[in-house]
């Protein structure tokens, strides 16, 4: 199902105020990234972002790309990784799959090749897809996709770390290009 214009432009603004810039409405994140529903509903309301608990509870279900979580009793509200902002996320290490992938634009291959892997740049951490569908969709959002393929098996034994969002993206803090191939 297509969100509306609407939901699809709500769903933006949460993920720009639950990942980025919570202060831009008054918003306050605790150290994990949660914030209080009823909070959020009124600052949103407050900025012209016309919501109800309904409209948030169904933008959370139906987001494909699952961006949000609520806590167990649903009176808190998390964007699932893609922090800009510092916060620990409480993931704990998990044992990645022996390949993940990355999508990337085929204008940006050389640079990370040149600048020595992928990084995570402004976010907390660098995300990962467990299969080529997922990452071709996320490299065609800035041009011509490629799919590069993480060594994520060797990476982990060799050290780094992996976890895994609550909706299924897997994050580490920079992938080396000893351990990228061109797909």
């Amino acid at each position: 199902m297509t969100p509306s214009p609407h939901d699809a432009a709500l769903s933006k603004f949460l993920s720009f105020i639950l990942r980025h810039h919570p202060e831009t409405i008054g918003l306050h994140l605790d150290a994990q990234g949660w914030a209080d529903v009823e909070t959020l509903l009124r600052l949103m309301n407050a900025h012209d972002r016309t919501i109800d608990r309904a409209l948030l509870e169904h933008i959370v279900a139906t987001n494909n790309k699952k961006r949000f979580a609520f806590n167990a009793d649903g009176t808190k509200i998390r964007a699932s990784q893609g922090h800009s902002i510092a916060i620990d996320l409480a993931y704990t290490p998990q044992e990645p799959p022996e390949m993940l992938y990355h999508g990337t634009a085929a204008a940006t291959v050389a640079a990370i090749f040149a600048s020595g892997g992928l990084e995570k740049r402004a976010r907390q951490h660098v995300h990962l897809s467990a299969d080529p569908d997922t990452a071709v969709k996320v490299g065609q959002r800035n041009g011509k996709p490629v799919v590069l393929r993480v060594l994520a098996g060797q990476m982990q034994r060799d050290g780094f770390l992996f976890y895994r969002s609550d909706n299924g993206v897997w994050l580490t803090d920079h992938v080396p290009a000893a351990y990228l191939q061109r797909s």
